[in-house]
């Protein structure tokens, strides 16, 4: 098999607004619209939101959701600082293998915002 690109899709509930908040907060680039369906630049690869999905009004648990949207910056503080300028509620958690920024998305999702050092 030879992969050209990778992507992940993710299921929204309230789907207009939860694609202004990843185009708004998260600041990730339109690729491509459709009704219901959105495409977004997700580092080498892309993260897709479709209508049809299931929200939470708090985290979802592993149980309802088993992934996380992890992306990996290397301006880590500044980061955090612009997505909290443009209002994400990020939570900084330090660990023996790193540093993250948790945020959850409108519809219950765990995104994670990981500091890289190179």
């Amino acid at each position: 098999m030879k992969i050209k690109e990778s992507g992940i899709v993710v299921f929204m509930e309230n789907y207009e607004s939860t694609v202004e908040f990843y185009i708004s907060v998260l600041s990730l680039p339109v690729r491509e619209r459709k009704v219901g369906l959105t495409i977004l630049e997700f580092g080498n690869s892309y993260l897709m939101i479709e209508d049809k999905g299931v929200a939470s009004h708090i985290e979802k648990t592993r149980a309802q959701n088993p992934t996380v949207l992890r992306i990996d910056v290397e301006d880590f503080e500044q980061t955090i600082s612009e997505m909290t300028t443009r209002g994400a509620d990020i939570k900084v958690h330090k660990f023996n293998w790193g540093t993250i920024g948790v945020i959850i998305d409108p519809e219950g999702n765990r995104i994670e915002i990981k500091e890289t050092i190179l």
